[in-house]
C-alpha cells in the first residue's frame, strides 16, 4: 500500500490526511512540535495513520507533501527525501516569512527554493491555491461534471504524473501547468490563487462557500496571471 508522508500537519496537511486514508492510502504525519501533540488527529484518522518526526515521515512516504511557512523551508530533512517526489504546498507570505530577496524581484519561485533545498529529490508545486475547507469538500468521482480541476508544476515529467495519480484518487483532475518556474502564476494574490475556488463575495476570507472550478475556468485565470512588478 503506497504510505503518504506529511512533514507539516496543520490546515492543508490534515486535510490532505484525512482525504488519503478515505482513499485508501496509509499516512504518517509529523510537525515540528513532536508525534504526540498529533495523538488525536491520527485517533480520528483512524489505523492507516501514525504520528512520527519529519525524518520518519519523510522515510515513510512514497510520495512526500511539505506544508509549512515557507520560512521554514530549509528545515525539511534533505536525506531521507532523496529521490522521492515532494509536494510543496508553500506560500510566500512576507509578514510571516520575513522577506526573501529571490522572491521579492522574482529571480526564483517558492517551488524553486524547494527544489535547491532538496536537488535530490523530484519537488512538485500543488495544493498551495487552494483552502483547506474547500480542498475537503470539492473531492468527486472521476466523470462527475463537477469535479474539480487543480493546478501543479514540476520539472520531472514522472513525478507530477505520479501526483496526478494522487490527486486522481483523492477526487480531483490534475492540470501540468509546466516547469517549477510557472508556478508563479498560481501563487498568493494571482486570480487562480485560494479565491478561485470560493462562491464568496470578494474579499471573504476565510471562504464560506465553495465552487468547484474546471479545466477550463483555471486555464482562464492562469492566462491572466502577471508578475507583481508588472502589476
Amino acid at each position: 500500500m503506497t504510505t503518504i508522508g506529511l512533514i507539516g500537519a496543520g490546515n492543508i496537511g490534515s486535510a490532505l490526511a484525512h482525504l488519503a486514508v478515505q482513499a485508501g492510502y496509509d499516512v504518517v504525519l509529523s510537525n515540528s512540535r513532536g508525534p504526540e501533540t498529533l495523538s488525536d488527529l491520527v485517533a480520528e484518522l483512524g489505523e492507516h495513520a501514525r504520528a512520527g518526526t519529519p525524518e520518519e515521515a519523510a522515510a515513510a512516504g512514497d510520495l512526500v507533501v511539505v506544508t509549512i511557512p515557507l520560512k521554514n523551508y530549509v528545515d525539511v530533512p534533505v536525506e531521507p527525501l532523496r529521490g522521492k517526489v515532494v509536494i510543496d504546498t508553500g506560500n510566500y507570505y512576507p509578514q510571516r516569512d520575513g522577506q526573501i530577496a529571490e522572491l521579492d524581484d522574482e529571480s526564483t519561485t517558492t517551488s524553486e527554493l524547494v527544489q535547491a533545498h532538496l536537488p535530490e529529490s523530484k519537488v512538485v508545486k500543488g495544493f498551495n491555491n487552494i483552502n483547506y475547507g474547500a480542498l475537503r469538500e470539492l473531492p468527486r468521482p472521476a466523470g462527475d461534471p463537477e469535479r474539480s480541476t487543480l493546478a501543479l508544476a514540476g520539472d520531472d515529467a514522472d513525478a507530477k504524473a505520479a501526483v496526478a495519480a494522487f490527486l486522481d484518487d483523492i477526487g480531483y483532475d490534475a492540470y501540468d501547468a509546466g516547469p517549477l518556474s510557472e508556478g508563479w502564476r498560481f501563487q498568493r494574490d494571482l486570480p487562480a490563487y485560494a479565491q478561485l475556488y470560493s462562491a464568496d463575495p470578494p474579499g471573504t476570507w476565510p471562504p464560506q462557500q465553495h465552487r468547484p472550478v474546471s479545466r477550463e475556468f483555471l486555464l482562464e485565470q492562469l492566462g491572466k496571471a502577471q508578475r507583481y512588478r508588472d502589476m
